[in-house]
């Protein structure tokens, strides 16, 4: 009994054990029996090109002309072959009518046998003559190999039979339309979205937003299923570029079992690969899955596959009944199956789970915890202490100038104690993500290098403040400038260092939110700043009122005293409420990623 997938799986067997990468000259050789290139996938279904001839008979010594037309395309390979057994070597052999398009090559024994692409440049029609031999066959079939972008093919497109005058036409369906359609079990659609309720009771899951639905372009779906020896693998998110997912014995990239499913031009294919250390993965040439079928739908790619519990003949491939960290990461991908870096920090589980053993429906962060607590100690300290601090150092020496607090005036008592807390803070914030990555990292920008210029002046400027001069000193003006300077200096150059951590890989806030929000706390800043100078500014115009009783004079001067201080206490809880209102938004935002 002829098995018809057999002579196809073969072929790719061949293919992937060549040292080939491809054939861009069209030096196909290796592929003269299989006709099928050695790119790593599968090929496609439904022909989009066609092949035509100028005649349908044929004696010993005739010219056929051979027409290869159809959608741009970078590389092909034709023959022909007895129509009636294709499994058999190439037959006659080929003239060429364009060398700048076309080449010939020997399959077999029979020299010029076959015609091939001379670069990829990329064509529409191809044109040849066939020679028939003199030991022809009664039917003889043309059959090519279309090659339309590295991971898109189509093999033994079938075309015309021509045959030998005076025999009769096959009748029965030739084997070349069977085997060219026998290869479509390599493919497999889904007809319907993945689901998600069993999430929990049958399906072991990993969702972000926690609870999300499949079909959404902005959830990514992860789910393991135990089926006796193996496990249902399904996984869902953005239809651009790439998905993948990866088994890690800990939280770091490197050493880890991967699983990609990658759109090239709508078209998708599924692959393992092996990630060493931080460098782009390595797909697979032998490929352990089964099953694999996707679905490509209003921009969210879905793709499922079976795999079994234990591969020991597959190196890389971890056992699946062990306990591991699971990353989910997303991408783009170039034409040619080209992987870039994933877009955003990979999804990493909160610790190791065994996907065969109980049902969960669980989470993840996008973010270390140490740079969730790094972002969240700097918003801390440079949204509210250090704000509230400057604003009552600013505004209320007049106003606090008569309350004591522990033996000094309450605005400074006050103020240091915000300061002090800032300093505080943000140390302990700043040594976090050297701690998260062991060093300095190469990869976060100008963060890093503001970063260290904000802590600087953040320890420069309370040890400034501990050489004050006294009230009434010579130096004193010169101390005020300097302080007040460094102080404006770090404030700036910390909201602008937040404006870049908050776009980096490993916190990276949701777009256009973060940047909205922080350019709003910083006009929330601004426009209270400038409502305090405007009412001070009026408030001593008011007591300049010169007029002759003094006694008018220090009534006017209580009297806007008074004003005053109820003015810019009622501002400073607002201004202190809103600060607390863009503290909560900022860190709420980052405990969802």
């Amino acid at each position: 009994m002829e098995l018809p997938g057999l002579g196809f799986a073969i072929g790719m067997f061949i293919c992937f054990c060549a040292s080939v990468a491809g054939y861009p000259n069209g030096k196909v050789r290796e592929a003269c029996t299989s006709m099928i290139p050695c790119h790593g996938s599968s090929p496609q279904v439904s022909p989009e090109h066609t092949i035509t001839v100028n005649g349908t008979e044929f004696k010993p010594g005739d010219n056929i002309e051979v027409h290869l037309s159809g959608p741009d395309f970078e590389g092909f390979f034709i023959q022909a072959r007895d129509a009636e057994h294709l499994d058999s070597p190439a037959v006659g052999s080929f003239v060429l009518a364009d060398r700048r398009l076309s080449q010939l090559l020997t399959c077999g024994r029979t020299k010029n046998s076959a015609v091939s692409h001379t670069s990829k440049a990329k064509k529409k029609y191809i044109k040849v003559y066939w020679v028939a031999p003199g030991d022809a066959p009664k039917h003889v079939q043309f059959l090519a190999t279309v090659v339309k972008k590295y991971k898109i093919f189509w093999v033994k497109i079938p075309g015309p039979i021509v045959s030998q005058p005076n025999v009769l036409s096959p009748t029965t369906p030739l084997h070349a339309t069977s085997e060219a359609i026998s290869t479509s079990h390599q493919i497999s659609y889904l007809s319907k979205p993945f689901d998600a309720s069993r999430c929990g009771s049958t399906k072991f899951c990993i969702r972000n937003p926690s609870d999300c639905d499949p079909e959404s372009a902005s959830c990514f779906f992860l789910s393991f299923q135990q089926e006796k020896n193996s496990v249902v693998i399904e996984m869902s998110g953005p239809g651009e570029g790439y998905l993948a997912f990866a088994l890690s014995h800990d939280q770091w990239m490197g050493g880890d079992d991967a699983y990609l499913c990658i759109n090239e031009d709508h078209r998708v294919h599924v692959s393992t690969a092996y990630l060493k250390g931080r460098s782009p993965p390595v797909l697979d040439s032998e490929n352990a899955l089964e099953d694999v079928s996707w679905r490509l739908v209003d921009g969210v790619l879905q793709c499922s596959f079976r795999r079994s519990i234990r591969l020991p003949a597959y190196k890389g491939r971890f056992n699946l009944d062990a306990s591991y960290y699971i990353f989910l990461a997303d991408g783009e991908a170039s034409e040619g199956g080209l992987l870039y870096k994933h877009r955003r920090q990979p999804l990493v589980t909160n610790g190791i789970y065994n996907v065969t053993g109980l049902p969960q429906d669980i989470g993840g962060s996008r973010s270390p915890r140490l740079i969730k607590a790094h972002g969240a100690l700097m918003f801390v300290a440079w949204i509210t202490t250090v704000s509230i601090g400057v604003i009552v150092a600013r505004f209320f020496k007049p106003v606090w100038s008569h309350s004591f607090l522990f033996g000094k005036e309450m605005w400074f008592q006050v103020h240091r104690t915000l300061m002090l807390t800032t300093v505080m803070l943000t140390s302990i914030s700043f040594v976090l993500p050297f701690i998260y990555r062991g060093g300095w990292s190469q990869q976060a920008g100008f963060h890093p290098y503001l970063g260290c210029t904000v802590m600087a002046l953040t320890i420069f400027q309370p040890l400034m403040a501990g050489f004050r001069p006294s009230r009434h000193a010579p130096r004193r003006q010169l101390f005020n400038w300097f302080h007040w300077s460094t102080g404006t200096t770090a404030r700036i150059l910390a909201v602008v260092t937040m404006f870049l951590g908050m776009d980096l890989p490993a916190l990276d806030l949701p777009d256009p939110w973060d940047t909205y929000t922080m350019i709003g706390f910083v006009a929330w800043h601004v426009g209270i700043d400038v409502l305090m100078e405007i009412h001070s500014y009026c408030l001593v115009r008011k007591v300049e009122v010169i007029e002759d009783d003094r006694v008018q004079i220090l009534q006017s001067l209580t009297s806007a005293e008074a004003e005053g201080r109820l003015f810019k206490q009622i501002v400073l809880t607002i201004y202190v409420c809103g600060n607390i209102v863009f503290l909560i938004a900022f860190l709420a935002a980052i405990d969802q990623i």
